[in-house]
Order: structure tokens, then C-alpha cells, then sequence
């Protein structure tokens, strides 16, 4: 059983449900950061080809009422700012829209699988799928392969909560034996089996998680989790893949 030795206040809390605000897209601030050497040096494909900024539509911040006294000992800080836009290669765009899911359960509590690529990313009743206690995992399956640069996914965040354990994957193949890779493990003793992790936990937001993938090669995206604060489901409301045809 974990347990949870340290947190962050209220005070802390109601300053990040605060500054997390509703942002149409991520372009409103490309050019101020398209202009640092520094950052866009940072992104891949800076070398040889121009970035522009990928557009990732938030839904509205759900954030109500008293937040939860969160606790962990692998909590980041929260910044109480927006996040700085992510440039990539043009022609990066979602190609997770509408792909197949799969899940290891297989009978979900509540909501269908399709759930997480049919780009409703609101955390209101009818958007979200609960899945059942323990090391739970979805799997999308994009078609063919792709140069994938970034991974965003939002877990239920219509209230301050953490979920534990979260682990993203890609791989060539769905059973993740030919070169699975993983790019996200937030999972510090183990839990859910797949080794240590040294990446944070965080809290959720309207702004989802975002993953840089580097353009890594794959064809499977798989994600894990293993319950939250609030409790020992695991839900899901949207996953969005983003990168082009693999070269």
C-alpha cells in the first residue's frame, strides 16, 4: 500500500486553478517564442527544418469548490502559469482523431473506449471513461507509422487530483515486444510493474499533460495509470497523439 508522506497547501492550489484559464490554441504566443535561439534550439527538427507551433485546443478549466489536500512525495511544483507553446516540424497535426482504442478492461465502469480519440476533452458527464481499480491501460492504434512529437493526456480534471503511475509508451507493434520505448514514467517504487520512473507526478488540469516524443518512430501508444487521490478508479477523457507520415 503507498503511502503519502508530504503535499502541497491550499493555497497552492486554488493559485493554479486560478491562472489556468481557457486558451483556444497554442499559437497566440509563437512568435515571442519562435524568436528565442535558445528554445527553438530545444525542439526537434531545429537543425534542418522550420517549427511552427503545434495547435492544441484546451477545454475550459473545471476547477470548483475546496481542493483536496493533495499529497505525495513526487509532487512538481506547480508553476501557476500557462504553458509555453510547443514548436515542432510544420505539418505536424493530430493523428490520433478517431483511431482505434483498446483497453485492458474491457468493460469499463463507465463510457466507451472511443471516448479518448473523439476529441471531446471537457470533464462533464458523457466525456470521460472510468475504468476499474489498479494498473489500468489504453492503447491507441494510429494506422501506420508515424513520426509522433508529442503525446497530451488528459485524465478526469474537473477537480485538483493527481493519478498515480503515469506511464506512456510507444511501440511498433501492439503486444509492445518490437521497439516499445517509453517516454513518461512518473511511477517512483514500481506499482504498476513497469520499472522505476523518474519522471513527477503533477496535478490535473484543462491543460492535460504534455509528452515530447522527439519524433520517435511508432505505430501503438500506450498509457497507464493506477487510481488517483480521490480515488482508486482510473479515467480517461482524451488523448491526442501528434506527429506526420514516418519518412
Amino acid at each position: 500500500m503507498r503511502t503519502w508522506k508530504s503535499g502541497w497547501s491550499l493555497a497552492a492550489l486554488f493559485a493554479l486553478s486560478a491562472t489556468v484559464g481557457p486558451v483556444a490554441s497554442h499559437s497566440e504566443d509563437a512568435a515571442s517564442q519562435a524568436a528565442k535561439p535558445e528554445a527553438a534550439a530545444s525542439q526537434p527538427g531545429a537543425s534542418s527544418e522550420g517549427l511552427a507551433p503545434i495547435q492544441i485546443e484546451l477545454p475550459k478549466p473545471m476547477f470548483v469548490g475546496t481542493p483536496k489536500n493533495i499529497q505525495s512525495p513526487n509532487l512538481e511544483k506547480p508553476t501557476g502559469k500557462k504553458r509555453e507553446p510547443f514548436l515542432a516540424p510544420k505539418g505536424v497535426v493530430d493523428i490520433s482523431k478517431d483511431k482505434a482504442v483498446t483497453t485492458s478492461d474491457q468493460t469499463p465502469i463507465i463510457g466507451d473506449a472511443n471516448l479518448l480519440t473523439d476529441g471531446d476533452k471537457e470533464a462533464t458527464d458523457g466525456s470521460y471513461v472510468e475504468f476499474a481499480p489498479g494498473v489500468q491501460w489504453v492503447q491507441i492504434d494510429l494506422g501506420a507509422e508515424y513520426e509522433i512529437y508529442v503525446i497530451v493526456v488528459w485524465h478526469f480534471h474537473a477537480e485538483a487530483r493527481v493519478y498515480h503511475d503515469v506511464i506512456v509508451k510507444i511501440a511498433a507493434d501492439p503486444d509492445f515486444v518490437t521497439n516499445a520505448r517509453t517516454l513518461f514514467n512518473n511511477d517512483h517504487d514500481n506499482t504498476a510493474g513497469q520499472g522505476v520512473g523518474k519522471d513527477k507526478e503533477y496535478i490535473e488540469s484543462n491543460e492535460g499533460k504534455l509528452i515530447d516524443a522527439k519524433g520517435q518512430k511508432a505505430r501503438y501508444v500506450r498509457l497507464y495509470s493506477n487510481g488517483n487521490t480521490s480515488n482508486d478508479m482510473n479515467h480517461y477523457i482524451e488523448v491526442e497523439v501528434f506527429g506526420r507520415p514516418a519518412k
